[in-house]
């Protein structure tokens, strides 16, 4: 199955976001404080954003988890 995913970067607001499905939702937090889960009304992740990208400009990996309502 082919699906689009749409990637942002706001190089002046340090802000990365990627949507798996545009449609209306809102966003969560993670246990990591620099990522945010994007969910719709039933709770699926439609997407993420991580906050002060370039914060993380020395690190070789950023690690978090995503939890949709079957979680």
């Amino acid at each position: 199955m082919e699906k689009e995913v749409k990637v942002w970067y706001d190089k002046e607001g340090d802000y990365f976001e990627v949507m798996f499905e545009q449609k209306a939702g809102y966003f969560k937090e993670t246990e990591n404080d620099a990522v945010m889960e994007k969910v719709d009304k039933e709770g699926n992740i439609i997407g993420f954003s991580i906050l002060k990208v370039s914060a993380l400009k020395d690190r070789q990996l950023l690690s978090f988890n995503l939890r949709d309502k079957a979680a």
